[in-house]
């Protein structure tokens, strides 16, 4: 019998975690527990600038999320993008997994499905994630509040990596949890870059990028600069890394300086990424890139706690 444990990206990720582990104590699934663990997540609109509703929207003022879950027994997975109106992706990704033969659905296609599912549709907004898009916006001309973590002028053509990442606007959260049975499974789920460009899909609901569960090998999650982290396939990677031989730890080491070398190669500012990794034997692993200041939730038993992740600076 495995000790069940979970772990979850950044400081609100104790909310996720202690959800999560509520339901490994029940006797619940792992999958069934990280997917509790992502919804408490997105359903807290206290998280300022963070998952699910409530969270800060794109330059239009749309709020989108986008949201993946994965199966480490059989593989199965499923996702959706760019979704309005649903207050937990996370769910409606699940019945992508179970209902659909897909994985992915986007857009106005996904809420359709999401309505055929019997998902309501609200309205995602709160007063102050309105008052803090229209004081901070980028676009806006002559605003007299700074914003603390603009976006670089010319970052969507001139490279993601300059993109400045902070707990209080990477908007994602990953949930990792092993059973009692010896099984894994993993949730990602997000609202994306604050004051993104309408349409812009990261890699939170990209199974290999922002999530990969494989219960032979390892669960992998991801956040921080999404394009950063699609760029050299993250999650797949560390979980192929354990698969190898390599610590969750060491995995997730090897993934910071991958994303390091990416930017190296195109000549950009080093990118801020995270990752956080759970081997079938319970042993946990995170790491970051410089100035990240990743933190993460780890769960075990009744006790939770809160782990500044390793920074890993640029190969000399």
């Amino acid at each position: 019998m495995a000790e069940p444990i979970t772990i979850a990206t950044w400081p609100f990720g104790r909310t996720a975690v202690e959800a999560a582990m509520k339901a490994l104590a029940r006797g619940e699934s792992a999958l069934d527990a990280a997917l509790a663990g992502a919804q408490a997540v997105e359903a807290d609109t206290t998280i300022r600038n963070s998952v699910g509703f409530g969270s800060l929207p794109d330059r239009l003022g749309r709020l989108t999320l986008d949201a993946c879950l994965m199966d480490g027994r059989t593989l199965a997975c499923g996702a959706v993008a760019c979704v309005e109106h649903i207050r937990h992706p996370s769910a409606l990704a699940r019945r992508v997994m179970e209902k659909t033969p897909h994985v992915l659905l986007v857009g106005e296609a996904a809420k359709w499905f999401a309505l055929e599912q019997g998902f309501r549709l609200e309205v995602p907004y709160t007063l102050e994630s309105l008052k803090e898009w229209l004081e901070k916006h980028p676009d806006r001309p002559n605003r007299e509040t700074p914003n603390k973590n603009p976006q670089p002028a010319g970052a969507e053509t001139s490279g993601a990596a300059a993109i400045n990442i902070s707990e209080f606007n990477h908007d994602t959260v990953t949930v990792l949890s092993l059973d009692a049975k010896g099984h894994l499974g993993g949730v990602c789920t997000t609202s994306g870059l604050a004051y993104k460009l309408p349409g812009r899909v990261g890699d939170s609901p990209i199974i290999g990028a922002g999530l990969y569960v494989d219960d032979t090998a390892g669960a992998a999650g991801a956040t921080g600069v999404g394009e950063e982290i699609l760029r050299i396939g993250g999650s797949l990677f560390i979980v192929e890394q354990m698969r190898a031989g390599k610590s969750p730890q060491e995995a997730c080491e090897l993934a910071c300086r991958r994303a390091h070398a990416a930017t190296a190669r195109r000549g950009v500012h080093p990118t801020r990424v995270a990752f956080l990794a759970l081997d079938p034997q319970g042993n946990v692993g995170a790491a970051c890139t410089e100035k990240t200041n990743f933190q993460y939730a780890v769960g075990r038993g009744e006790k939770v706690e809160l782990l500044p992740a390793k920074a890993i600076g640029p190969t000399p």
